[in-house]
């Protein structure tokens, strides 16, 4: 009956209980947060981390139920067998919307560790988010330019990734670095017919970081065949069906820990493997639409 709703309607249901919950997890979150303020190292932590990693899967949880009551989509999801909450992942995805997030979450959840994302500097003084994001030891950046800036970007960056050697953890990368458009296709002129240039700068810092600690790499294509959502699509109830592939990859010994700024051998290395990527995920894109086009569209 829900399903029946206008998309106002539905959408104004489902933004409540998205925000009804962001607050509910937040508050939850404050009081271990401040814990683990108080006490940065040791059992307590530990026991913070956890208490804080449950809160976030239970929000990521309550998003995949209110996802699938304002709509009845179609999930293809392969390649996710076989995967562990007690290993280290180095997360690759190719990004059309920021429904991508959520999918990402909702396939990933309590399947493998929380998904982090490396942000901006700037983003921890975001209000309440930025604060959320230091206490789920997401890794902040910060950039800066010359030689001497990249030195330190590195060095911030490992000591953001040391607690993951401790705790396993998934880090994902978006290589294309933006959400894809065919209007930034067309202005880059990428040889792809799928997707935006890989920029393979911050996938190199990540392997610099931690690599050793990986034990693999996911790399996800995510196609939407009914065309990309917006995340009001989402939230109205016209996402009809979400077609996710996963290949668990091994990383090749000699791309991790050299220096991508400084030695152009390493950085062409690390290029061609991106590209080899790149090549074989637009080829499922292509190999996803073909399939999809062949198949009979769903019931509603």
């Amino acid at each position: 009956m829900f399903k029946r709703l206008s998309s106002t309607l539905k959408a104004s249901l489902a933004g409540s209980v998205l925000l009804a919950n962001v607050l509910a997890v937040f508050s939850g979150l404050l009081p271990v947060a401040l814990v683990k303020l108080a006490a940065p190292r040791g059992a307590v932590r530990r026991t913070a981390d956890r208490v804080l990693n449950r809160l976030v899967e239970a929000w990521i949880a309550v998003n995949g139920w209110w996802i699938a009551l304002v709509q009845r989509i179609r999930w293809d999801v392969r390649g996710v067998e076989g995967l562990h909450r007690r290993r280290w992942y180095l997360v690759n995805a190719n990004h059309q919307s920021w429904v991508d997030i959520l999918v990402l979450q909702k396939v990933f959840n309590r399947r493998v560790p929380m998904l982090k994302f490396f942000l901006k500097r700037e983003l921890v003084y975001v209000p309440v988010m930025g604060f959320a994001w230091w206490a789920l030891d997401f890794p902040f950046m910060r950039r800066k330019g010359g030689e001497k800036g990249r030195g330190l970007d590195l060095a911030r960056t490992r000591k953001a990734c040391d607690r993951f050697r401790q705790i396993p953890t998934s880090v994902i990368n978006f290589l294309e670095g933006t959400r894809f458009s065919r209007a930034k296709h067309a202005a880059q002129g990428s040889p792809y017919r799928n997707l935006l240039k890989p920029k393979a700068g911050g996938l190199a810092t990540a392997l610099a970081a931690m690599g050793e600690r990986f034990d693999s790499m996911l790399d996800v294509t995510i196609h939407y065949p009914h065309g990309v959502p917006s995340f009001w699509d989402l939230l109205s109830g016209k996402v009809r069906e979400v077609v996710v592939r996963v290949r668990e990859l091994e990383i090749p010994k000699d791309l991790i820990g050299g220096d991508y700024e400084g030695d152009p051998a390493f950085r062409a290395r690390v290029q061609a493997w991106v590209q080899d990527l790149w090549a074989e995920k637009d080829r499922c894109l292509d190999d996803l639409a073909r399939a999809c086009t062949a198949t009979p569209e769903p019931a509603a």
